[in-house]
């Protein structure tokens, strides 16, 4: 059953998305992040770009040549790709066929739609039976 990770209070969820995601491609494991948003992929590409200052995160959109092998695929879809390990979701509903991930990451922000939108998908995910871990991030930047 996939495990559910709300990370929940993120002052910027981008960059908080982009935090987790290069810790993430620092322990050498791959995934892929729903944002069906293009302003808010937009954004993301930009912070892996920048962040952290002195590295880089590999990354590609999903309709590149190279999304096979690269470590970050960032999708509007999650049809067209072969990768079932981990989930990171930056849409503001459920993500379609969730289920075929080992893990699914939810970043959730400080805004009150934020909020409300993050609390329908835990009630969603809870309400299936699937076990949620919470790690609050108020305080962190």
């Amino acid at each position: 059953m996939t495990k559910v990770f709300f990370y929940h209070n993120a002052a910027d969820r981008v960059a908080t998305a982009a935090s987790l995601i290069a810790r993430t491609v620092g322990q050498k494991k791959a995934l892929l992040v729903y944002v069906p948003d293009a302003a808010v992929a937009a954004a993301l590409d930009r912070h892996l770009w920048l962040h952290p200052p002195t590295g880089f995160v590999p990354h590609v959109d999903i309709d590149s040549p190279l999304a096979a092998e690269t470590p970050v695929v960032i999708a509007n879809r999650l049809d067209a790709i072969d990768r079932d390990e981990r989930l990171f979701n930056l849409a503001p509903d459920v993500p379609p066929g969730f289920s075929r991930f080992n893990s699914l990451i939810e970043i959730v922000g400080q805004g009150d739609e934020e909020r409300l939108a993050g609390r329908e998908r835990a009630r969603f995910y809870r309400d299936r039976g699937y076990e949620i871990q919470y790690i609050d991030q108020s305080g962190r930047t």
